[in-house]
């Protein structure tokens, strides 16, 4: 097993010590900064074994099959793990509606996903290769700086820093609602041939 293969399983392992640090409230709400830190850490692999694996050749199947799957499984616990602190979501302009805003919205973004994960699937089964856009790029940017973000108040909750931090992280993950659709909707219009009877015969 190559390195960058090697940092991808190092990003999955991290999940569930991120769930972990998640839910140990025994550390009086610093665990979601321990989290929030973990969370980005593992992120950060992303862009780094992509990087490692391009530049010295390394890019094998088993990298293609695992990175998306670890960065999509990071990502979907993260959202439904904030879920659980619904909390979080309740600020003053939803008046009571946050949570149910937040479900909608990590259904969206899953349903995305899911959506695009299925396209590619009917492409690489027709030999057609697509590449990811800025746009998708972009989203997920902010999708990891909205789960940091989110984290990091929630450790100083209570606190008018705490919830600027929160408030700046939950207008990110709104942000990236919107990304998710425009994204989503423009690979596909992009991509359209894929669907077409021509590319199939």
């Amino acid at each position: 097993m190559n390195l960058p293969n090697k940092i991808t399983l190092t990003r999955i392992f991290m999940i569930p010590v991120f769930v972990l640090f998640f839910y140990l409230d025994v550390m009086n709400g610093w665990n979601y900064l321990v989290a929030a830190i973990v969370f980005v850490l593992a992120a950060a692999t992303d862009a780094l074994d992509g990087h490692i694996a391009r530049s010295r050749g390394l890019v094998t199947n088993l990298g293609k099959f695992l990175d998306p799957i670890a960065d999509k499984v990071l990502v979907s616990t993260a959202f439904i793990l904030l879920l659980t602190r619904g909390w979080v979501f309740e600020v003053d302009f939803f008046e009571g509606w946050g949570l149910i805003v937040a479900g909608i919205c990590v259904a969206v973004i899953l349903a995305r996903e899911l959506i695009v994960s299925g396209f590619r699937m009917i492409a690489a089964g027709r030999g057609i290769v697509l590449a990811a856009d800025k746009l998708g790029k972009i989203k997920t940017v902010f999708q990891d700086l909205s789960i940091a973000l989110v984290l990091a108040g929630m450790a100083f909750v209570g606190s008018r820093a705490g919830e600027i931090v929160v408030a700046v992280g939950i207008f990110c993950f709104f942000v990236c609602t919107l990304l998710t659709v425009v994204s989503g909707v423009n690979y596909i219009v992009r991509n359209k041939q894929v669907l077409s009877e021509e590319a199939q015969a």
